[in-house]
Formats: C-alpha cells, structure tokens, sequence
C-alpha cells in the first residue's frame, strides 16, 4: 500500500467537500456527515461530506474522508449482502449513492466485543463510573479498559438528540419493535458482526464494536442501511499490537474515529465546554489514519481525485447527469 504524500493533504486543505446544495432538489436530511435528497421515482441521494463529527458535533473537514467513508460502506455492502439486503440501488460517484428510502427503526443497534469507549453511552465510561448493569446486562466487578468480552453483546440505544442507552426488553415494551423484529435483527447484527470481525483480522484488524441501522422498505423487506463498518460507525484496533500496548498499560492502536474523539477529550470536556478549531497539522494527521484504515480494511491503495475539477462541482455534475438519465426514463 502506498501512503498518501504529506503535500496532496495540504493541497486539498481548503478544498475540502463541507456540503452540497442542488438547485433544482431540495435538501431532505442535512445530517451531521450526510447530505440527503428525496427524488421523484421514490429513492434518495445520500451525499458523503467531509465533515467530521465527534461527541454530536461537527469539528472540522477532512480531505478524503466521505468518499472514504462512502467507498468503505460500500465494500462492506457487498461483503454482507449474503447476510442482509442494503439499501443501496447505485454509486454514481466516489461521494454519493443513491439509496432506497426506508422507514427507519428508531433504534441504533451497537455490537461490542470489548470494554472500551468515550463516549457517554460507552461501556467503559458507564462501567469506569460504577454501572454494573448495563443495556440489560450484568457485569461483574474487576474488568478492565479494552478488555475483550466473553462474546459479542448488542447494546441498543434511542435515537435523537442525545442517544439514550435501552434493553431490549424495554424496545419491545415501548413499542418500538415487536419480540420477533427485534430478535431477528439482532441476530443479523450479530451475524454481520461475525462476518466483519473475520475480515478484518484477515487483514491484521481487530473491529472491536460498531453501530448498525435498520429499517424497513414500503414491501416489509428489513435492510441495513446508512453505513457499515466504516471509521465512523466502528472502532478498529491494530491486532498485532493489541496484547504488547495492554501488558503495558497502554491503550489499542486504533485506526478509527477514536482518534478524533480522543484529542476533543484532551482538549475539553467536549459535552460542557466549546471544542476548539482543529489546527491544520491535526487534520493532515486525520487524514492518513483515514486513508490508512481505507488501505487495510479494503486492501487497495487510496488514489487521490484530481484537483480538477472541484469536488463540489464533480459531486453537482454526477447527480445532475444521473437526475437527467432518471427523468428521461419517466
């Protein structure tokens, strides 16, 4: 694998994709990394940003990073489409899919096979503060930072502005999921879990957790959806150093969001304090993890887009042409 040059990261610094507007579609979904628009055949356009969010919020741009994002999800897509139907209908550039609109579960089903995390709704933060039970289960006292679980656990939480962890046996009592929908999805998460764990240890990384999104097409059919098994969405460890660091006292060599989330935590309290700007050599940084993971988990080298033309005007002109196939066909 060849590593990307220092100097075509500072290149792209100010030419980074921050979002998309389309005269001619109105922005359905503005989300924290993905622009989203509703076309008329019923489908969707789901734009990948370089926006990076960490803790709910957006901190900077990172060069590379949503068609990182976007080509890894797809990778993962057709690795697991055996296991589970995605809603995936085309990939019409590096930064955009088209995409079947689903009704979405409101639940963010996260498979974690270590005691790890930052963030609030973690295992580690909740179990380092005293929890023993936790999403349902029962931990015992003594376990340790980044310590692997005996098997994978799925640890659900609500979506909204603040993700609120949930058992599962609440999500059915709420109503939120019948017992028969919610034990099918999750024995799809863990399933895909299993089948994502395999490849990445076949390519010297340990996924250590991820987050998986559910929903439903107008037929009934379940899909996964959003994305899977990227950067954002999962923690990956480097194996052959994960046992060395822990004997040591140190935590894993990750090729994740965590790094992000990692400096934000050293900055600030991230959830009371204002995050400060990312400086330029921190985004450089970012950008070869991103690009290193993309290289690992796929196994092909990242080839940088031309500078030419601007990726706003590349990602515009890929959706008019495929907006103007799609009228043509009516």
């Amino acid at each position: 694998m060849g590593m990307i040059h220092k100097t075509e990261i500072e290149q792209r610094l100010t030419a980074t994709l921050v979002g998309i507007d389309l005269p001619t579609l109105q922005c359905r979904h503005r989300g924290k990394v993905r622009d989203n628009f509703d076309l008329a055949d019923g489908s969707r356009i789901v734009v990948s940003t370089d926006r990076l969010s960490v803790f709910d919020k957006v901190i900077g741009c990172i060069p590379f990073k949503g068609q990182i994002l976007n080509q890894i999800a797809l990778h993962w897509f057709q690795q697991t489409a055996d296991i589970v139907a995605n809603h995936v209908r085309a990939a019409i550039d590096p930064n955009v899919v088209v995409v079947e609109k689903l009704s979405m579960i409101p639940i963010e089903v996260i498979v974690r096979a270590y005691l790890t995390g930052t963030s609030r709704t973690s295992l580690w933060t909740l179990y380092k503060a005293g929890a023993r039970t936790l999403y349902g289960l029962r931990f015992p006292d003594g376990l340790r930072a980044n310590y692997q679980l005996m098997q994978p656990i799925i640890t659900p939480t609500t979506k909204g502005a603040i993700d609120t962890p949930i058992s599962a046996a609440d999500i059915v009592t709420h109503g939120l999921l019948s017992s028969e929908q919610w034990e099918r999805i999750a024995d799809i998460a863990l399933r895909l879990f299993a089948r994502g764990s395999a490849i990445a240890r076949r390519r010297g990384l340990i996924l250590a957790d991820t987050k998986y999104e559910f929903g439903f097409a107008t037929d009934g059919r379940l899909m996964v959806a959003d994305e899977i098994h990227t950067p954002d969405s999962s923690r990956y460890w480097i194996a052959d150093t994960y046992e060395d660091r822990l004997s040591r006292g140190e935590g894993p060599e990750n090729l994740d969001k965590d790094f992000a989330r990692s400096w934000v935590v050293a900055c600030c309290d991230p959830y009371n304090q204002p995050i400060p700007t990312l400086p330029p050599e921190k985004v450089v940084d970012f950008t070869r993890r991103y690009v290193s993971l993309y290289e690992c988990v796929t196994g092909i080298a990242f080839l940088p887009p031309p500078l030419t033309p601007p990726i706003n005007t590349r990602v515009r002109a890929s959706i008019e042409r495929y907006c103007a196939r799609l009228c043509q066909s009516f």
